[in-house]
């Protein structure tokens, strides 16, 4: 152990930081989950002009848009709606307009929900069919839209029990490529893309066909104990240290490596209440810029409330202290942060408090023992699907 961090050490001692195209999710579009469809402006919101603005002035290359399979899809098989497809359109030519990719991502967790039930996609309720269907539709109706990096097909799928997350995957990309041949598909992983652990849960995923070899595959990398994201516990009960994100990064990586793929973290943050994890976050980016990967920032967003791992200004438009490490990393910003880092351990008694949306529940989708709402319980015997050899 001793010898790694040496190495580790040295290693981001010696490293140049070459800035890269730094994304960053804005969140409001998938909130409300308990309230679907929900209500516009009132049970969940799309970023405004000021948002993107604000990041396009900070150097940031992508913004990610999360959203509900139930809202833009309001039943399943039939046609998308058009007051959402209108929003996300608009927020399309609104990131456009000022130089900047979207990355469109269905913030499901392998589900839908119908009722009080999320169904898994694959199950005799949510069928492949279904899954299928929505994003050919999808695709069909942004296709146009030049400034489309990706299409994240799944964010965070996990306990998907017997219903293989590679064959529900492999129909979204047949799907997409029957009306869009040129946007990236974005794959995410079972198990919550949890990067450490994409091996055990994820190899199967390179068995995945694009005839136009533009799948990038997405992990999410947290370094807090459990994975989570949700930094319960304060920094040492996390059992953390200044290199936690380049351990927890690497398996992800060295399978990229392995199997000739392209990859992404689509997820990381730290909370600010303590300046180590922003040592933390400093050394997983100076390893993810030097192997390659792009990363896109979770999160940002006007509803986040007391979620401390926002980067969304304050009310006074100030930065939030992780905007200052973030923008190391970055080229071409117009406008710098002033925020300048206290080395000195800040961390308060208040380093536990639950992130929240706005209606100061929790969020969920940070949540590794349990996903939204209820799940219907399936007989894992009646539905089994064994990913085929030839792939």
């Amino acid at each position: 152990m001793g010898m790694l961090l040496l190495v580790l050490v040295a290693f981001c001692a010696k490293a140049q930081i070459i800035p890269m195209p730094m994304g960053v999710n804005i969140c409001g579009s998938e909130f409300g989950e308990d309230k679907l469809p929900g209500t516009l402006n009132v049970d969940y919101v799309y970023p405004n002009i000021s948002e993107i603005n604000y990041f396009a002035k900070k150097g940031f290359k992508v913004i990610t848009l999360p959203f509900r399979w139930e809202r833009i899809q309001r039943t399943l098989g039939g046609e998308l709606d058009a007051r959402e497809v209108a929003e996300i359109k608009k927020f399309i030519v609104n990131c456009n307009d000022r130089g900047l990719k979207v990355i469109l991502s269905m913030h499901n967790f392998g589900r839908y929900k119908i009722g009080a039930y999320d169904y898994i996609i694959g199950s005799p309720q949510v069928t492949r069919w279904h899954y299928r269907d929505v994003w050919q539709k999808i695709a069909e109706t942004f296709r146009m839209n030049t400034n489309i990096y990706g299409y994240a097909i799944m964010t965070e799928p996990h306990d998907m029990w017997n219903y293989s997350w590679t064959l529900s995957a492999q129909e979204a990309v047949n799907a997409i490529r029957e009306a869009d041949i040129r946007t990236n598909i974005i794959v995410g992983g079972d198990n919550y893309s949890c990067s450490e652990e994409w091996v055990e849960y994820n190899d199967d995923l390179k068995r995945l066909k694009d005839p136009f070899n533009k799948i990038i595959f997405d992990a999410h990398c947290y370094f807090d104990e459990d994975h989570s994201g949700r930094y319960f516990a304060g920094y040492a009960n996390n059992k953390t240290n200044a290199y936690t994100g380049i351990n927890r990064v690497k398996p992800f990586i060295n399978w990229l490596k392995k199997n000739n793929k392209k990859g992404m973290i689509g997820e990381f943050g730290v909370p600010a209440y303590d300046s180590r994890w922003l040592t933390v976050m400093d050394n997983f980016l100076q390893f993810a810029n030097a192997n390659g990967i792009n990363v896109n920032y979770w999160a940002a967003g006007p509803w986040w409330s007391n979620y401390q791992l926002s980067i969304e200004p304050t009310a006074y438009g100030n930065d939030k202290p992780q905007m200052a490490i973030l923008q190391k990393y970055i080229s071409g910003s117009s406008e710098r942060s002033s925020y300048t880092i206290n080395t000195k351990n800040i961390e308060s008694d208040n380093s536990s408090v639950i992130p929240s949306d706005k209606n100061n529940t929790p969020n969920k989708s940070k949540t590794r023992t349990s996903g939204s709402g209820n799940y219907a319980i399936i007989s894992a015997a009646s539905y089994k699907y064994v990913v085929s050899a030839g792939w």
